[in-house]
């Protein structure tokens, strides 16, 4: 049995990191990930006027519930969603002129909804080269509160952002959701927020489903950030499909936030042995991989990993209810799909779902990664059992898991 230490969640550090700058007092956070992503989102808080102390394990911030620090900053989102998407939402509460920006790839993703309701609220908020996407300026003058709809079909994060801005308004906020997309992402802000002291209740009604949200503010704590469950898919993965392999991931367990664990119920349907304790998670092989149709809307960011060793399933594999993937770092399903065709597999796509055939896949070929950490990943696991695979970008991993490549290839010449 092979035990591998999975860097800790990007979902949850980066929803730590807005609830430490938001709450009263010094807050601790234990072994938050380090990668391109979350470093990003930690300088925006610095630029902002955060103080952000980081240790090898720790990184400490001092919260500021009245809002950033700074009167004005120009703040880069990198690549990062969840920075692109929660820091302007934070500074919205503050006072303040705030202009935020991105790499290419995110100026492409869509900020639409969020930008709406941000307006809806009062926020004064101007979109500098095209409606619903970055660049952006926030004049902030604090946010009172009130109603508001969203729709959250596209992204989960929209969401987020606006459920963690509720306990920083003067008088609260209500929204319902019409449509939502990832809703375990949504329990992890909840649980997050109540830790950090917000008051938040639901209520399910003919217009939809309603979150109202006390303003409470936040209160400082420590808090332990958990091993990356998306991360810890490509592991699960690659014991799945290898006869006489098992690996465990420690500190991924029963108590885990992270709707993405559930990928392992998907491998267990496929014929994998699955463990779920306390204290971690184990997956060994059975040597069977048995083809399925499986709804992913909840865990749409493991797509790709199942994806990449649907192949070698004794049957077809059907992958529904994923159309968000479609508007991530790339369109993920068309990426998969093209990526497989390349091997020689049999796909078939559609505008939410994607079949993929029985086949050997066959190299030398180098895969289009569309700067997309979660396409490395997969098809590096795909890789064991396809000699020949490359890809055009393999350090985009940087984004979430920047050694992935040295863990991942001691994983593969461990017996």
């Amino acid at each position: 049995m092979t035990v591998i230490d999975i860097p800790g969640s990007k979902s949850v550090t980066a929803r730590a990191l807005f609830l430490a700058a938001a709450a009263e007092g010094t807050t601790t956070l234990q072994r938050p990930l380090v990668s391109d992503d979350t470093e990003g989102f930690a300088e925006g808080l610095t630029a902002l006027g955060y103080a952000v102390g980081r240790e090898t394990d720790a990184w400490h911030i001092e919260g500021r519930p009245a809002g950033p620090g700074a009167d004005t900053a120009d703040v880069y989102c990198r690549d990062g969603a969840t920075t692109a998407r929660f820091l302007p939402t934070l500074a919205a509460a503050g006072h303040g002129t705030y202009r935020f920006d991105a790499s290419a790839q995110m100026r492409r993703r869509p900020l639409g909804p969020l930008s709406t309701a941000l307006r809806t609220l009062g926020v004064d908020l101007r979109h500098g080269v095209k409606d619903g996407h970055h660049p952006l300026d926030v004049h902030a003058r604090g946010v009172k509160g009130g109603a508001l709809t969203l729709d959250a079909g596209q992204s989960s994060q929209y969401l987020t952002a606006l459920l963690m801005l509720g306990p920083l308004t003067a008088e609260g906020l209500d929204i319902t959701v019409t449509d939502l997309v990832s809703e375990p992402y949504v329990e992890i802000t909840l649980a997050m927020m109540r830790g950090f002291g917000a008051e938040i209740t639901r209520e399910d009604g003919r217009e939809g489903r309603t979150y109202r949200v006390a303003p409470t503010g936040y209160r400082a704590r420590t808090y332990g950030i958990e091993p990356d469950a998306s991360t810890a898919s490509y592991f699960f993965a690659a014991a799945a499909l290898e006869p006489g392999r098992s690996v465990t991931v420690p500190g991924l367990g029963t108590g885990a936030l992270q709707g993405d664990l559930g990928f392992v119920d998907v491998l267990r349907r496929m014929g994998a042995d699955v463990e779920i304790t306390e204290a971690g998670t184990t997956v060994r092989s059975t040597g069977t991989l048995r083809g399925l149709t499986v709804n992913m809307r909840d865990i749409s960011d493991t797509m790709p990993t199942l994806a990449a060793i649907a192949p070698f399933a004794d049957g077809p594999v059907r992958i529904e209810d994923v159309a968000n993937t479609r508007v991530k770092e790339c369109d993920r399903l068309d990426a998969c799909a093209e990526n497989l065709r390349r091997l020689g597999i049999t796909v078939e796509t559609g505008p939410d779902w994607i079949e993929i055939h029985p086949g050997t896949p066959t190299g030398p070929v180098e895969i289009a990664t569309h700067g997309d950490h979660r396409i490395v990943m997969s098809f590096a696991v795909t890789a064991l059992r396809t000699p020949g695979i490359t890809f055009d970008d393999p350090g985009c991993v940087k984004k979430t898991f920047p050694d992935f490549h040295r863990v991942f290839h001691r994983y593969a010449h461990t017996a």
